[in-house]
């Protein structure tokens, strides 16, 4: 069932509406007779001050211009452990490769020239003076024939300045000398007469020991040889080194101007350390 409004109208303040039947909305029509709208006296958006003039409201601060955000990366801070590591693995590889070259080195060396130790021993060993001195001291005086050979042949031995030979009796030194400078050729036998003095304190109680020991046909000596040696191998001489030659004597007697039977000789012959 329809119904239709054709000419009643809903009057409000300032506005008329129109109901349509068939469609059953609300339209809003102006109205002729309504004043015109009016201009506000404060514009919008703006305020009053305590005088009544209007006052605008302070501009807005400008927005800030846009930024591009860079990615900031962060390298990872080193770690010591793993340097320390290297470092030690890097010294370590140093030191073989050293060892392996050294090694290379002395293997061709070797092979080369042969090298073989030089030999010694004690032809003679006479007593010349043996005495005790009024001051307690004892006084000795020996004279020794050291035989040296070198047997190798491609290598000389040069014996430098400075070269001592003494005779110890159960580590008190009797007696010591001087060796001659001289070069040593190859395959070269060498003899040297040296003289050896020497005075030792507490006299009277080393002789006595002497004189007891000589009883029994029996006296154990130790001669050493210190000496600056330079090895001459082909046209190259190497650095000066010291070595030390040990022979340990047993003697039958320490009879003055009488040569001395020597029993037993065993020398060796090593680096000075």
């Amino acid at each position: 069932m329809h119904y239709q409004i054709l000419s009643d109208e809903l009057h409000f303040p300032s506005k008329t509406y129109m109901i349509m039947a068939d469609h059953q909305k609300i339209h809003p029509v102006a109205d002729p007779e309504a004043p015109p709208p009016t201009t506000p006296l404060v514009p919008r958006g703006s305020f009053t001050s305590e005088k009544g003039d209007p006052v605008q409201p302070p501009a807005p601060a400008p927005a800030p211009p846009l930024r591009r955000e860079i990615p900031v990366f962060h390298s990872k801070p080193p770690n010591r452990s793993c340097c320390c590591c290297k470092c030690i693995c890097w010294t370590i590889l140093l030191l073989v490769l050293l060892l392996v070259v050294l090694g290379a080195t002395a293997g061709i060396l070797y092979l080369v020239f042969r090298p073989e130790l030089p030999k010694y021993s004690v032809d003679r060993l006479k007593i010349t003076d043996l005495r005790l001195n009024s001051d307690m001291t004892l006084y000795a005086a020996f004279d020794v024939k050291i035989r040296a050979t070198n047997p190798n042949k491609k290598i000389g031995i040069h014996y430098e300045r400075g070269g001592r030979l003494s005779v110890w009796y159960t580590n008190t030194k009797l007696c010591q000398g001087s060796l001659p400078k001289f070069y040593q050729g190859h395959r070269n036998t060498t003899v040297l007469n040296v003289v050896l003095t020497g005075q030792t304190r507490s006299g009277s109680t080393l002789m006595t020991a002497l004189q007891e020991q000589q009883r029994t046909g029996r006296i154990p000596l130790d001669l050493k040889v210190d000496v600056p040696v330079a090895i001459k191998m082909g046209k190259l001489k190497l650095k000066k080194v010291r070595f030390l030659v040990e022979c340990l004597l047993v003697v039958d007697s320490l009879s003055t101007d009488n040569l001395i039977s020597i029993r037993a000789s065993n020398c060796t012959f090593r680096p000075k350390l």
